[in-house]
């Protein structure tokens, strides 16, 4: 079934790039939502909505958890869930038509069985099934190394080491001193396909949805990576919640710096 579902997937992801690559050539309908950097446009929702059909029309019986709210409403994962993020990082998107992706996962009674995130603009294809490995454009993934914060690039907004309303900035200030060097690219779902392929080491945001990490969380995990909230816990995965992603060895490493 799994390997099914996983063709069936390859297949609609590739083509749902294909549509939002044609967009770039349109006029893009953009609303705010929670806040003037909270963006949603008319091309997420009609990718949303692609998903939607293809997988009704396939797999009647599964449910589906979507951002733009088209899917259902759930207060658990059992049975089987799509979980998906039709575009992640549409800031990212609407001004600079590049580090944006489509993330999809596939949990089975709570557990991430297939994971994909699109890099739509470079065509690159992160994907994993559970217990089978992670691969990029049908590359393997290798394993993730130990690393130490010294030696580490952490991904981490700005917002996060400056005054906000979710976390003292002083937390995650020492993070930034120790660490070889920080980026931050808009989009939790390119950031955890980049720790799955070694381009970075760590991820830590504060507050993301389900669909934000669903995809990546199952590639990453296929690769030895560790995704937690920023207490270390496990992921609830039908809320909002802190995330801490990172390579083995650095995770229990920032989390000692973090609970001091």
């Amino acid at each position: 079934m799994w390997n099914e579902i996983d063709q069936h997937m390859q297949h609609w992801i590739r083509e749902a790039g294909e549509r939002i690559r044609d967009a770039f050539q349109t006029k893009l309908k953009i609303e705010t939502k929670s806040s003037p950097s909270d963006l949603v446009t008319n091309v997420d929702r009609e990718i949303e909505q692609f998903f939607i059909e293809r997988i009704r029309q396939t797999y009647p019986m599964h449910r589906i958890l979507g951002e733009e709210g088209l899917g259902d409403t759930l207060e658990a994962l059992d049975g089987i869930v799509w979980i998906i993020d039709p575009i992640d990082g549409t800031m990212n998107f609407v001004h600079q038509q590049r580090h944006f992706a489509i993330s999809v996962g596939v949990f089975q009674d709570g557990v991430g069985m297939l994971g994909y995130i699109y890099d739509v603009a470079f065509d690159e294809l992160y994907y994993a099934q559970k217990g089978k490995g992670a691969f990029v454009n049908g590359t393997p993934l290798p394993p993730l190394e130990k690393t130490s914060l010294d030696r580490a690039i952490i991904s981490l907004n700005a917002t996060w080491v400056t005054e906000n309303h979710r976390i003292d900035p002083n937390v995650l200030a020492p993070l930034v001193k120790k660490a070889r060097g920080t980026r931050s690219y808009g989009s939790a779902a390119l950031e955890m396909a980049y720790i799955a392929s070694g381009k970075l080491d760590a991820y830590i945001t504060l507050r993301l949805s389900p669909w934000d990490i669903a995809g990546g969380m199952v590639i990453v995990q296929e690769v030895g990576g560790i995704v937690t909230n920023l207490y270390g816990e496990p992921l609830n995965m039908i809320e909002k919640s802190s995330v801490f992603v990172s390579k083995p060895g650095l995770h229990e490493e920032v989390l000692s710096i973090i609970k001091r």
